[in-house]
């Protein structure tokens, strides 16, 4: 009984259920853990991907140059748990002792509080000579007014029939909505994601009762008001140099009965920081041939979903540039199998961010010049060291650094466009930073009950991302396009697109502030 325990312990894993078995075994354990390390850092990791470069005096450089030695700088934090009083930072635009900071948009309601002793009895002992104001933000259940227009009704003397007032001019015909509440719907909604019934519910609270369906139709119509613009500034978008586009999901319309049809959003990102949301009920290459087709010429810049790069091979006179953090992430997810060579390889990627960083203030020529004196050997050295490690015979094909690796070797030539094209960024990071509505609209409002709701979506997304790229206030601008768009002329609409707007306001105020008191055209 000793013999055959020992002749058990010495068996191996491997020799109860054959070698092929326990190797599959163990590679769907590999794989298991790897997706419950990404999805931990999904829930619990850091967002941020930044890192930091640590530099040792003994590290050779990524193109073998020896690296001085840097003087250590320890930035250390002491932490302490006494209280104490400290005197608070105050801002030059504080308007009293509260720090209080408001601005002339913001209306005020004065009230004067009258101590007893200069309103009652012995008030002729005592005089005033001063005030002193004190500031406290005040907060209504709703901003919702009714506006009652008495309109006279009149008629000719010696005439028996009346003649009544017309009524102001409204955004919506026969509509009780004034272009406040449009303006207020809109921006609740798709800029700050506070959903249709919740807004009923806050209405209602404030006794103003609505049905949610007239809530839904005002937005609607308001909306397809914007869609000129919308339009326009597509058509703007697609005269840029550079076009970078990306795609994020969102459910819209039925597919059966309980279900939601996945859809997707394509926003493109323009040369004049313009957005545009347009809708398309699939992922295929079709929605990008109908977008792009005859009405864009230059470089897409893009993930590595293959469409784009498909799309590219059938058009001549396209250039196809990719995301280098694309390409990082996927190093990022093999850093657990092989942290030093990831290491190694984000230092390159590290060393090219770098680099775009100190020739942000270089344009054109100047800019190509630069990049191809300092990023092209960082990055000949980055694919000469990748195809080096594509050598190693210890890597199997299910290795995510391996697969990382043949991420970037296939896409070597779309990678080094930016080398030559100085306008073409390093990533899609500003696109991605741009569509962040949509997810977070998915959050709140979830989903889209019909495909035209979705691409309405997509035409006020637009209108509002642009606004915010521009430092424009969506709420100023909507209120001011809302009002003029019936009276624009159609081939005029596209000074109604936001840039054209913020540059309107540019030379409006340049003129002032130079003397000119002309309106500007």
């Amino acid at each position: 009984m000793t013999d055959t325990h020992a002749n058990v312990q010495a068996s191996t894993p491997s020799q109860w259920i054959g070698a092929a078995d326990y190797a599959a075994l163990r590679a769907e354990n590999a794989e298991l853990k790897r997706q419950l390390a990404w999805f931990r850092r999904q829930l619990f990791g850091a967002k941020s991907e930044r890192r930091p470069v640590e530099v040792s005096p003994q590290q050779v450089s990524l193109l073998g140059e020896p690296v001085a030695a840097q003087p250590a700088t320890t930035n250390i934090i002491e932490i302490t748990y006494r209280r104490g009083r400290y005197p608070k930072q105050r801002a030059d635009d504080c308007v009293n002792d509260g720090g209080q900071r408001f601005t002339r948009d913001v209306p005020v309601e004065r009230i004067t509080v009258t101590p007893p002793e200069v309103s009652g009895p012995s008030a002729e002992l005592y005089e005033i000579i001063g005030i002193k104001s004190t500031c406290r933000l005040a907060q209504r259940p709703t901003s919702c007014v009714v506006l009652q227009y008495d309109r006279p009704v009149f008629k000719r003397k010696g005439e028996d029939q009346p003649r009544p007032s017309p009524a102001p001019a409204n955004v919506l015909d026969n509509s009780i909505a004034d272009v406040s509440l449009l303006v207020g719907l809109l921006t609740d909604k798709f800029q700050y994601h506070l959903p249709l019934y919740c807004q009923h519910q806050r209405l209602i609270q404030a006794g103003i009762t609505l049905s949610r369906a007239t809530l839904t139709n005002l937005v609607r119509r308001a909306i397809a008001l914007l869609q000129p613009i919308a339009d326009a500034q597509l058509d703007n978008v697609l005269r840029s140099r550079v076009l970078a586009m990306d795609e994020t999901p969102i459910k819209a319309g039925k597919a059966r009965q309980g279900k939601l049809r996945q859809s997707w959003f394509w926003p493109l990102y323009g040369d004049q920081d313009e957005v545009v949301f347009t809708f398309s009920l699939s992922r295929s290459r079709r929605h990008i041939e109908a977008t792009l087709r005859e009405r864009f010429s230059g470089t897409l810049l893009s993930d590595g979903y293959s469409a784009y790069a498909s799309y590219v091979e059938k058009n001549s006179g396209l250039t196809h540039a990719q995301c280098w953090v694309h390409s990082r992430r996927k190093f990022i997810d093999a850093e657990a199998h092989e942290p030093a060579a990831v290491r190694q390889t984000l230092d390159f990627i590290a060393r090219l961010y770098q680099l775009e960083q100190e020739s942000r203030h270089l344009t054109g020529e100047d800019k190509r010049q630069y990049l191809l004196a300092h990023s092209k050997p960082v990055v000949d050295a980055f694919f000469a060291w990748s195809r080096t490690q594509l050598q190693r015979t210890d890597l199997i094909p299910s290795d995510s650094y391996l697969k990382a690796l043949g991420y970037v070797h296939q896409r070597e030539r779309q990678l080094r466009v930016f080398l030559d094209e100085p306008d073409v960024p390093l990533d899609t990071n500003h696109l991605e930073c741009a569509l962040r509505p949509i997810p977070m609209g998915r959050k709140a409002w979830l989903f889209c009950w019909t495909e035209l709701g979705a691409e309405q979506v997509g035409i006020i997304q637009s209108l509002i991302t642009t606004c915010k790229l521009h430092g424009i206030n969506p709420q100023t601008y909507l209120t001011d396009v809302l009002l003029r768009i019936s009276e624009h002329p159609a081939s005029k609409v596209a000074e109604l697109t936001p840039t054209i707007v913020e540059s309107n306001i540019r030379r409006q105020s340049h003129a002032l502030r130079s003397g000119d008191r002309r309106p500007w055209q």
